[in-house]
């Protein structure tokens, strides 16, 4: 995870273009929620998930490995209850009705031992007949090879600034790997201010090759869908696969 770390120029540009959630997703992940569950959701980043079901009513917990996300999710609302740390260290005294994972991050783990332990580790902190709903990317987002960066997003921040992202994506078939390294700059006219590298990365997952691994973490019911509206999933011809799992 630590090539993915969400640096705060990087943090700040999320949070200009991704502020807050759109409501077809939030609505796909609230509609697995009660009043009463206890929830958790790792890699919560700056809580564009967390805080609407905070301000909903449900009790939620929330995680990330970010101190400049999690800073951000605090500014938002002071009482959240989150912890800086890692899903496979994470210690809880309590199992979860409900876990979820939003916005493709579980492809973030591009390292499949690391992921299988990932998985083990949720599905001990679940408990039985809870559910496990998380969303990945699909081979239908590859992005193209480049061989120079480009500029690939342009912001203004809160203070005038111009917060650039330039990037370039190699695809490794073998792996399933998209490589995207970007670089973050952050320009008062035309002096730069800051600078921030990232070696971003995320697995692209084929129709049929998440279940092995759900099963060998003991998930026994397995759901795949294409779409928030719980479409069911028939082949790769979607941006997203949706997984609804328990035990």
């Amino acid at each position: 995870m630590i090539q993915n770390y969400y640096g705060s120029l990087c943090t700040e540009m999320y949070e200009i273009l991704h502020k807050e959630a759109a409501q077809d997703e939030l609505a796909f992940y609230i509609s697995y929620a009660e009043k009463g569950m206890s929830i958790l959701e790792p890699l919560c980043g700056s809580g564009r998930f967390l805080i609407p079901f905070l301000e909903r009513g449900f009790n939620i917990f929330g995680m990330d490995l970010s101190e400049e996300m999690l800073a951000k999710l605090k500014g938002k609302n002071p009482n959240a209850k989150v912890v800086l740390g890692d899903i496979l260290t994470f210690e809880s005294k309590e199992q979860y009705d409900y876990i979820f994972i939003s916005s493709g991050s579980v492809s973030l783990f591009t390292d499949m031992e690391l992921f299988k332990a990932v998985l083990l580790r949720l599905k001990c902190l679940l408990k039985k007949g809870g559910k496990f709903i998380f969303a990945v990317d699909t081979i239908a987002n590859r992005c193209p090879d480049d061989l120079d960066y480009k500029i690939s997003k342009c912001v203004k921040t809160k203070d005038g600034f111009d917060l650039i992202l330039k990037s370039k994506n190699n695809y490794d078939e073998k792996s399933h790997t998209q490589f995207s390294p970007s670089v973050y700059e952050l320009y008062d006219g035309s002096k730069l201010l800051q600078r921030e590298e990232m070696d971003f990365q995320t697995h692209l997952y084929e129709f049929g090759e998440m279940e092995p691994y759900l099963q060998e973490a003991g998930f026994t019911k397995i759901t795949v869908y294409s779409s928030f509206n719980k479409t069911i999933a028939e082949n790769n011809e979607t941006d997203m696969f949706l997984y609804e799992c328990s035990f």
